[in-house]
């Protein structure tokens, strides 16, 4: 859950006929008949279990990753469930695919979405009404737009992201989930319905939704209408455990050749506190495959489930889209959905071929080496997709020409929709900012390797269509006037999406401006004391009239405040990301702090800087002197320009 990243046609008539052409398309895969369909391997539970024996031991050990379960079910029943590795690796004690109880992260929101549809059969919540109906707090929209039970599902409601209080590790200060939401609601930095941008809180306010209209605790309510019907024995939303499930609960590592770490807190439970065995993920697939019902049990009305499963919301034909809380995982023409989780330690990925009857589920304990898991679950998920399910690969492309015009305009710097705008974590998104480039044949560059780390081989297969040569993924673009506006690509798209960078935020700009101003504004601070040294050994003392003098001493101590700035802003960024108890707003006296000092470093640093150069250019001062003054006053307005960006002049303590 813890952040991040066209064209030119002949005429637009073209644009506009190809673009109306893939919408309809994208409505739906492209079904595989019968007969056009590769034969693939029939999916039985020995083969599907020597594939496992043959993928599972040799990636997590390659991976450093301490434990993994998997689920396979098909036609209504659990065909496969398999533990690897270990759930606690200094007992050696092996992973039990029906007991462990592993944490999957944001895949916990199916449950959440599940009870909210639940909700909405009962006719106690309005996809389509203003969610202040529910509440008991003003959650305000932009632009004039209401936000809707429909937007929070499919992460359109236009929040800003938000980071303090999502996870922590126990022991920590724990707020009720429905007090934190009271806390700080933040910010709409898009209208509702017109942007993807993914929200835990979001999805935690849904749930405070569902707790309010059924007048039970979230909690319970899971406990009675979901985990019961489905026989989850071994599953909680609950933080801490419920004592009988502590002892099933695997351990999460960073890597399995570390010391395991505590239990992980999430702040906004709904959205990623489930714990849950294999098993149990199974009945819950299963109930979602068989239309709501689980073995004569039934949580869902086959309309209502048919309703959460295909409702898409389509942004950019024809990658995958949003659906009411599920998300597209289309692959091999076949129609998939699913979700993906992450904690700090535990990485999930959840998919059902609603066709075929059939789910996966991988859950894992470690990140591992390097990340490793990131890469080998969509590898899992891609490799079970074309071994069980395969499809006919499409030879269609564009001319070279064409493909190098288009790479050409979606040439430059993009920002990812889940972002901060209104504070200081505005500075993580300016950091990150995505460069998409051009290569040697004029192929389209994005920053995004695949598993060997290396750049990927995008080709386009239709117009601002592009398909990774050596993988399933692709990427498309939406075009304005002739101009691309936004782009994803299929891992992302039904979440998140990138849009232009404006000039005066673009990091490709002001990142080199930046290191010019930092290094010149060292410069200053380092030579001042050793020229005063110099000049003092050697009797010289600075000549200049008493104000000259005045200035010029105040613009090194400016430059020095700046330094001093900065360094306390790095500070706080690395003691914020390195918090694993960041519910406890031990850092709050310091961020204040740091905004303050912020505030006077670099407002007042410039205010100095052009003091001097004033000073510099009314004196008979050397060139030397004249140019220098001209690049401290650069310097400093570069810097300010810069937290202005980055909003780190803005006041509050929540991010």
């Amino acid at each position: 859950m813890k952040i991040q990243k066209l064209f030119a046609f002949a005429t637009s008539a073209i644009v506009v006929a190809l673009a109306s052409a893939s919408a309809e398309a994208a409505q739906r895969p492209v079904p595989v008949s019968a007969a056009a369909a590769p034969a693939g391997t029939p999916l039985t539970a020995a083969d599907v279990d020597a594939w496992l024996d043959g993928y599972m031991p040799y990636a997590l050990k390659t991976g450093d990753i301490s434990g993994a379960v998997v689920v396979v079910v098909k036609d209504g029943a659990v065909l496969t469930e398999r533990g690897f590795g270990y759930s606690d690796v200094e007992k050696r004690l092996p992973v039990d695919p029906a007991h462990t109880l592993f944490r999957p992260g944001s895949v916990s929101k199916l449950v959440t979405w599940t009870a909210v549809m639940q909700m909405v059969e009962q006719g106690k919540i309005d996809l389509d009404a203003d969610i202040n109906k529910y509440l008991d707090f003003k959650v305000p929209g932009l632009d004039g737009k209401l936000i809707t039970m429909r937007n929070l599902m499919q992460h359109t409601a236009g929040f800003e992201e938000q980071a303090k209080g999502i996870i922590a590790e126990e022991p920590a200060t724990l707020p009720p989930y429905d007090a934190l939401l009271k806390v700080w609601v933040p910010e709409r930095i898009f209208a509702p319905g017109t942007t993807p941008a993914y929200s835990n809180y979001g999805a935690s306010l849904a749930a405070y939704i569902v707790q309010r209209v059924s007048g039970e605790g979230f909690d319970d309510y899971l406990d009675k209408h979901i985990f019961a019907p489905l026989d989850m024995k071994e599953s909680s939303f609950r933080q801490p455990l419920p004592a009988a499930l502590k002892p099933l609960m695997s351990k999460g590592y960073p890597q399995a050749s570390e010391d395991a770490r505590p239990y992980e807190i999430i702040g906004p439970s709904p959205a990623g506190s489930l714990a849950s065995s294999g098993e149990d993920m199974g009945h819950f697939m299963i109930a979602h495959l068989q239309n709501g019902e689980y073995h004569g049990n039934r949580i869902l009305k086959a309309e209502t489930a048919e309703q959460m499963h295909n409702s898409p919301l389509t942004m950019l034909p024809p990658l995958n889209r949003m659906e009411l809380g599920f998300f597209e995982t289309n692959i091999n023409q076949r129609e998939v959905i699913g979700h993906l989780g992450d904690t700090d330690y535990f990485h999930t990925s959840l998919h059902l071929f609603m066709k075929e009857k059939v789910g996966f589920y991988v859950s894992f304990s470690s990140p591992g080496k390097g990340g490793a898991v990131g890469g080998l679950r969509g590898a899992m998920f891609q490799d079970f997709a074309d071994r069980y399910f395969p499809a006919i690969a499409s030879k269609a492309g564009v001319d070279e020409k064409t493909a190098a015009a288009h790479s050409a305009l979606m040439s430059g710097t993009w920002a990812v929709s889940r972002t901060s705008r209104s504070n200081f974590l505005a500075g993580v998104g300016f950091i990150s900012q995505t460069k998409v480039g051009v290569g040697k044949k004029g192929e389209l560059v994005l920053p995004f390797p695949g598993l060997n780390g290396k750049p990927r081989h995008w080709v386009e297969t239709a117009p601002f269509v592009w398909l990774d040569e050596d993988g399933h993924d692709r990427a498309a673009a939406k075009v304005v006037d002739g101009k691309p506006v936004r782009f994803s690509f299929d891992m992302l798209s039904p979440f998140m999406v990138f849009e232009r960078v404006p000039w005066y935020a673009d990091s490709a700009l002001l990142m080199p401006l930046f290191e010019v101003a930092a290094v010149a504004l060292l410069l200053t601070t380092l030579i001042w004391p050793v020229a005063a040294i110099v000049r003092r050994r050697y009797k010289a003392p600075l000549a200049l009239a008493p104000a000259s003098l005045k200035a010029y001493r105040w613009s090194r101590i400016a430059s020095l405040l700046i330094l001093l700035g900065l360094g306390l802003w790095l500070l706080l960024f690395t003691l914020i990301f390195k918090d694993t108890n960041n519910l406890s707003s031990r850092l709050d006296p310091l961020i204040v702090f740091t905004q303050l000092f912020g505030l006077v470093a670099f407002v007042g640093g410039l205010v100095l800087m052009l003091w001097n150069l004033n000073a510099v250019w009314s004196s008979p001062r050397r060139w030397p002197a004249r140019l220098w003054s001209l690049v401290l006053a650069f310097s400093a307005a570069v810097v300010l320009w810069l937290a202005l960006v980055c909003k780190l002049l803005s006041f509050g303590t929540h991010y």
